[in-house]
């Protein structure tokens, strides 16, 4: 099938259009909202404007909107006129979800998909979170922590590259404070800088972090494709 990826950036989508391709599919083009608040009901927040970049790398048609608000229900008509504009340039026809738990976001996307006459692909749904992780590393994905918002992670994680090592230190912290290994209750969220379907890794040239002293975020100021 020809098919649109909804597109944040992080581990999750980006391995989600990988695994997609590898079963046969075709991703025609990426779908991205740019969320103005971190408050986002279904999108991630930080970075996502660098979508486009990610995009470019991997050569795929990127098609975004920026959101005024974060009214659920705006949110939902925003997404529904990304998907149309999608049926009409390229014709898809079904669409990419990169959630493993969330029932919220799958039901949200599904009852888009059926109004909308798009099948609905999942490939990572209820992935198991330590083989996922190897997985991505396995498979070449490099990619970035660039927000923590739970117990047990604390500054140190902004920025931070994931590896095998960082693998091993977050399995035990999620054991001790109880948050889902590979985030997927929001608990971090994170930004792919390379991985099979760049033609070339993102250099991240100028960044901030931002700590409250419970939670915060990295947010990139500069970034290029390192040819």
């Amino acid at each position: 099938m020809n098919l649109a990826s909804l597109f944040s950036g992080g581990k999750d989508s980006t391995f989600s259009i990988f695994k997609t391709k590898q079963n046969g599919h075709n991703i025609v083009c990426l779908v991205s909202l740019y969320p103005e608040s971190a408050e986002s009901h279904l999108l991630h927040h930080p970075n996502i404007s660098w979508t486009s970049l990610q995009a470019e790398s991997m050569k795929i048609p990127h098609l975004s909107i920026l959101l005024e608000n974060n009214d659920e229900q705006n949110e939902i008509e925003k997404l529904e006129e990304l998907l149309k504009k999608a049926k009409r340039e390229f014709g898809i026809e079904g669409l990419v979800h990169g959630g493993i738990l969330s029932e919220y976001q799958k039901n949200r996307f599904e009852s888009i998909g059926k109004k909308l006459n798009l099948h609905v692909v999942s490939p990572i749904w209820h992935i198991d979170d330590r083989k996922y992780l190897a997985e991505l590393l396995d498979s070449g994905f490099r990619f970035i922590v660039t927000s923590v918002t739970a117990a047990g992670l604390d500054d140190i994680w902004l920025g931070k590259e994931i590896t095998t090592k960082e693998i091993q230190t977050l399995d035990s912290l999620s054991s001790k404070y109880g948050f889902h290994l590979a985030f997927e209750g929001g608990e971090a969220e994170t930004f792919v800088i390379d991985c099979p379907l760049f033609s070339h890794p993102i250099k991240i040239v100028k960044a901030n972090k931002i700590w409250d002293g419970y939670r915060g975020r990295f947010e990139i100021t500069e970034a290029i494709l390192d040819k």
